[in-house]
C-alpha cells in the first residue's frame, strides 16, 4: 500500500482543526481504512482531471466509487484535493529519485534506473505533477535536491567515459528533462522499454556521424 500519511495532513493544524484535510482529533494519523479511501480518491482525481481538468468532484466521487459527502469530508474543495495530488505527486517524485540514485553503481545503469523511476510517476501522476508550484518551498526543496543528484550523476558519467570530456554537463542535464518531459506524454507505453529509448537518445543522438 502506497505511504499516504503526510499527504492528508499536510496544510492541517493539529487539535483536529481542518484547512482542507480531515484529521483525527490530537494530530492522530488516519485509520487504514480511511488512508486507503484517500488513496483511491486522489487516484481517481488524477484519471479523472488529466482527461478533464474541469472536472467536478461529483465525477473524480464516481470515479472513485464513494459517495460526493466523502470526497467532500476529506477535502474541504477542490483545491485542496489538488493541492493533496501535488503533495502527493511530488513526494513520489523524490522517493522515484532517492530509491534508484546510486554514487556507487554504475553511471550508465544509474542513469536509466532514475529515468525509468521517474517516467512511472510523471506518467501515473502527470496532472498533479504539472500543478506542481516552483513558489511553493517543499517542492522547490524537492526540485533543487533532484537537480543536484541530476548533476552529480551527469558529471560521474563524465568522469567515466559515458559522456564527452567536451559535454557541458548543465547543457546535458536540460537536455535530459526535455526529454523526460515529451517521454511522459507517452501515455501506456512501457516506462522500461521508454527509459532505455530515452536513455540511448541523450546519449547517441539520432543524427548520423557527419559533422556540420
Amino acid at each position: 500500500m502506497l505511504q499516504l500519511r503526510l499527504e492528508v495532513e499536510l496544510s492541517c493544524s493539529l487539535g483536529g482543526q481542518r484547512k482542507g484535510y480531515e484529521v483525527v482529533s490530537g494530530g492522530r494519523a488516519l485509520r487504514a481504512d480511511a488512508e486507503r479511501t484517500v488513496q483511491t480518491i486522489l487516484e481517481a482525481a488524477e484519471r479523472v482531471l488529466s482527461r478533464n481538468p474541469a472536472a467536478s468532484m461529483e465525477q473524480i466521487a464516481e470515479a472513485a466509487g464513494v459517495a460526493r459527502t466523502t470526497v467532500h469530508r476529506r477535502f474541504a474543495s477542490r483545491d485542496a484535493l489538488v493541492d493533496a495530488m501535488t503533495a502527493w505527486a511530488t513526494r513520489q517524485f523524490a522517493t522515484a529519485v532517492e530509491a534508484q540514485y546510486s554514487t556507487t553503481a554504475p553511471p550508465l545503469v544509474a542513469l536509466y534506473q532514475v529515468t525509468a523511476s521517474v517516467l512511472r510517476v510523471k506518467i501515473d501522476w502527470g496532472f498533479a505533477m504539472s500543478r506542481a508550484s516552483s513558489a511553493d518551498p517543499e517542492v522547490a526543496r524537492v526540485h533543487a535536491d533532484v537537480q543536484a543528484k541530476c548533476e552529480q550523476m551527469f558529471r560521474r558519467a563524465q568522469e567515466t567515459g559515458v559522456l564527452r570530456p567536451d559535454v557541458d554537463v548543465t547543457w546535458a542535464r536540460r537536455v535530459y528533462y526535455a526529454l523526460i518531459h515529451e517521454a511522459a506524454q507517452s501515455d501506456g507505453d512501457d516506462t522500461d522499454a521508454l527509459a532505455a529509448l530515452l536513455v540511448d537518445t541523450l546519449l547517441r543522438g539520432v543524427g548520423t556521424d557527419r559533422t556540420l
